[in-house]
């Protein structure tokens, strides 16, 4: 199913699609990404990454990027500290990587978490409806160059996804800026979006 960001029931149709356990294409404020529930307990488990990752050609030691509704949601799933200087980035394009808090609600975990809480209000809007963070990986055959336009998107990928939401071509968007602190200090690992 297509449909338009637009679209007075796109949300919705996104919100149903993750709820359902199904792997969606959205805009978010950088480039397009694949998406699917993250699982955690007390919620059904899904497993969108692997289909995620087959989609892709992903390797699958390689965890994917997590988006959250809220700067705050991170203190659920790490008990890590995140300085000022990084908060004050979200909502916005930034990806932190933290540990993962003993006793967290992920059924699996990497031990560490890739974290970022979008810019585009719609996107967090819909994942505090969803109730749970979303997998979000860049639009593309693993390997091969980021797709920005959505005739390509859909030619590409549309018979493998449940859902794509358009918003227009993403022609020289940048991806998120990583860094991380799981040694306590800042690591900047991709140079993306956000200066730090």
């Amino acid at each position: 199913m297509t449909c338009s960001k637009s679209d007075i029931d796109s949300a919705k149709k996104f919100v149903s699609c993750m709820k359902s356990g199904g792997v969606a294409i959205v805009p978010t404020d950088t480039v397009y990404g694949f998406s699917g529930v993250v699982d955690i307990e007390g919620r059904p488990a899904y497993k969108s990454d692997a289909r995620i990752r087959k989609i892709k050609g992903r390797d699958e030691g390689k965890p994917l990027i997590q988006l959250i509704s809220a700067p705050e949601d991170f203190r659920l799933f790490s008990d890590d500290s995140i300085p000022d200087m990084l908060l004050e980035k979200w909502p916005g394009p930034l990806t932190v990587i933290v540990n993962v808090k003993k006793n967290s609600p992920y059924l699996d975990d990497f031990g560490t978490v890739a974290l970022r809480c979008p810019g585009d209000p719609w996107l967090r809007s819909a994942i505090a409806e969803i109730g749970a963070p979303i997998f979000s990986t860049s639009v593309n055959r693993s390997g091969c160059p980021v797709l920005d336009s959505i005739c390509e998107i859909e030619k590409e990928f549309s018979a493998d996804v449940d859902l794509l939401v358009c918003d227009g071509d993403k022609k020289d968007a940048l991806p998120s800026t990583i860094v991380s602190m799981v040694d306590g200090e800042l690591k900047i690992l991709r140079r993306g979006a956000v200066d730090i």
